[in-house]
């Protein structure tokens, strides 16, 4: 059985889509129309932009979701999923790939995501921070003694967990962390507190836009971030995207289900191949590859 995982924040690069936007009619079509949808050229972010122009959330979550939408709709005949999973914005991605959302709502939804993302950092500045080499129980222990905004974000996998809280929180955590016997504690260059308790105006906000958007049933299931498994259903799917702002990212529990459920090869659809960087860290025997266009 065949898996397509799409990437999240932290995948982009400057120039990242260039190559499809000049090879392919179809790919150039697409993005002029999200150049239309967003009100401003995107694609020249993307292409000739910076890396801080791509840093800023309103535009890195709508450059990877087109990237990657983008590269799974030219692949054509080669993309046929048995299932598809996402990491944190790579759900919606996925969800488009799928056909459970058209590419216009796909877009505007991670457009609208990233703003309120982004207006939520800039009301309470936060940062996040990656935790190498720590049993998951114990750091979800030591941030629950901390009597500041730290909870565990992302559990990619074992030996790696990135946590999300205030600048106090997260500086006193990985002290903490260190001490306790963690191999690193990273803090990572990103616009605020995402999966975290101090996402909760844009978990409103999303939730609003969600509810205004036309879903249906999809080509195959997606395995959702929030609970890590295999989903069908519309309504689930919904409350999942809408929890998925305020609730930690389960990659490691999604791969695992994917694994028992017969995976047989994963395919990394959207720029970089961090998502098989972390598959061979929770199973190398799974073969894995970046999803190409041939021009």
């Amino acid at each position: 059985m065949k898996a397509f995982v799409f990437p999240g924040q932290g995948a982009q690069y400057v120039g990242m889509g260039k190559d499809l936007y000049d090879n392919s009619q179809k790919a150039k079509d697409l993005f002029e129309k999200a150049n239309e949808i967003l009100g401003f050229r995107i694609t020249d972010l993307m292409f000739y932009g910076t890396d801080e122009d791509l840093k800023q959330t309103k535009v890195t979550q709508p450059a990877i979701f087109l990237h990657s939408v983008i590269l799974a709709e030219v692949m054509a005949d080669d993309f046929k999923p048995d299932m598809v999973a996402g990491h944190s914005l790579g759900e919606f991605s996925a969800l488009v790939a799928n056909k459970t959302l058209a590419f216009e709502d796909g877009l505007k939804l991670v457009s609208q995501r990233a703003m309120a993302m982004q207006e939520a950092c800039e009301a309470e500045p936060s940062t996040m921070a990656a935790i190498i080499g720590m049993e998951d129980e114990k750091v979800i222990e030591i941030c629950k003694e901390i009597n500041e905004i730290v909870v565990p974000a992302n559990f990619n996998c074992p030996g790696q967990l990135v946590i999300s809280g205030s600048f106090k929180g997260i500086e006193i955590a990985c002290e903490k962390l260190l001490e306790a016997g963690a191999k690193r504690a990273i803090s990572l260059n990103v616009g605020g507190a995402f999966h975290s308790p101090l996402m909760e105006p844009a978990r409103v906000k999303l939730a609003a836009a969600i509810e205004n958007t036309s879903f249906r049933k999809g080509i195959c299931p997606i395995y959702q971030n929030v609970s890590g498994e295999s989903v069908t259903d519309i309504t689930a799917i919904k409350n999942n995207l809408v929890m998925q702002l305020t609730a930690p990212v389960k990659w490691t529990q999604i791969m695992t289900n994917m694994i028992s459920d017969g995976i047989t090869e994963l395919t990394e659809v959207g720029p970089g191949n961090i998502l098989q960087g972390l598959l061979k860290k929770i199973d190398r025997k799974i073969p894995s590859k970046s999803a190409h266009f041939k021009f």
